[in-house]
Formats: C-alpha cells, sequence, structure tokens
C-alpha cells in the first residue's frame, strides 16, 4: 500500500481492505438508495472529500486503468501534441474488448513521475469526470462505482459518508 494514502484526513489507513469487505454492502445501499436524496448529498459529499484527498499524491486511477479515448478526446489530444490523429491511435491507443479506444500501456502515457498528467488541459472527459462522485453515473452505473470504490480513496470516502446519512 502507498503510504502516503495512509494519510489523508478520514479515510482509514486500511479503507482498501475495507472497501473490500464492504463491496456487498455498498452494493445494496446503491441499490436501495433514495436517488434524489443521495443524488442532493453528492456535491457536498464529493467536495469534501476532495478537500481531504489530494489526487496527486495517488494516481491509481492513471497508474492502474484507462479512460475511454472518445473522437472528440483524440482530435483534441491529437491536435495538441502536433500529432495527425491515426499517428496518435497507434503510438498510444488500442481497442478494447467494448469497442472503445483506451491507452495501451499502464500506466498512461501522459503520467509523470511527480503524478502529474502532460496534457491535464486537454486530457479526456472521462478523466475529467473521473471519480464521479458529483454524478447521477455514481448511482446508475453501480458496478463502476463499486470498482472505482477499490482503488479510489475519494469513491471510499463519499460511499461511507453516503451510507451514513
Amino acid at each position: 500500500m502507498d503510504p502516503e494514502i495512509n494519510r489523508i484526513k478520514g479515510v482509514p489507513s486500511n479503507w482498501e481492505k475495507r472497501s473490500a469487505e464492504r463491496q456487498k454492502e455498498y452494493k445494496r445501499f446503491l441499490q436501495r438508495a433514495d436517488k434524489n436524496k443521495v443524488l442532493k448529498q453528492l456535491p457536498t459529499l464529493h467536495e469534501e472529500a476532495f478537500s481531504r484527498i489530494d489526487c496527486l499524491e495517488c494516481a491509481r486511477c492513471c497508474k492502474n486503468y484507462s479512460p475511454r479515448f472518445k473522437t472528440p478526446d483524440i482530435k483534441r489530444i491529437s491536435r495538441h501534441l502536433k500529432m495527425r490523429e491515426s499517428e496518435f491511435i497507434e503510438k498510444y491507443l488500442v481497442v478494447d474488448e467494448d469497442g472503445d479506444f483506451v491507452a495501451k500501456a499502464k500506466p498512461c502515457p501522459f503520467l509523470g513521475a511527480d503524478n502529474r498528467c502532460s496534457i491535464y488541459e486537454q486530457r479526456p472527459s472521462d478523466c475529467r469526470r473521473f471519480p464521479y462522485t458529483d454524478e447521477d453515473v455514481f448511482i446508475k452505473r453501480l458496478q463502476l462505482t463499486l470498482k472505482n470504490s477499490t482503488f479510489c480513496p475519494i469513491v471510499f470516502y463519499v460511499l461511507e459518508k453516503a451510507i451514513k446519512n
């Protein structure tokens, strides 16, 4: 476990183990919760989580997973990198089992040693929106939220707080 994660305010040092143990409880909560009540809470919980957890100390999303690179993302990023779209795709992307373009390599080829994104202002829309803790995706895409809670301390934090409210 990354020692930096252990020092996050409001998140126990064993959060990954706890998240793994509580997957069934999270699933039950997300299936049965008053959706409107949870959606009302999300912006506040999202802001609270981001005020306590510094993504630059974690970057697990960028180290272990890839966003989808949609057509507008590919156009924008390739233009930014001064590459033809076909060159960008060939160099950085593959098509996954769902038919989506994703990064060929892990960690993300745009992740620096300092956990900063070299294309941050041009990053894919999935990266801009991650971890979806202020969107209805949090409830509507149950499996995605459950998966994200296993590696993202922000999702863990928001789920824990939402269950208590």
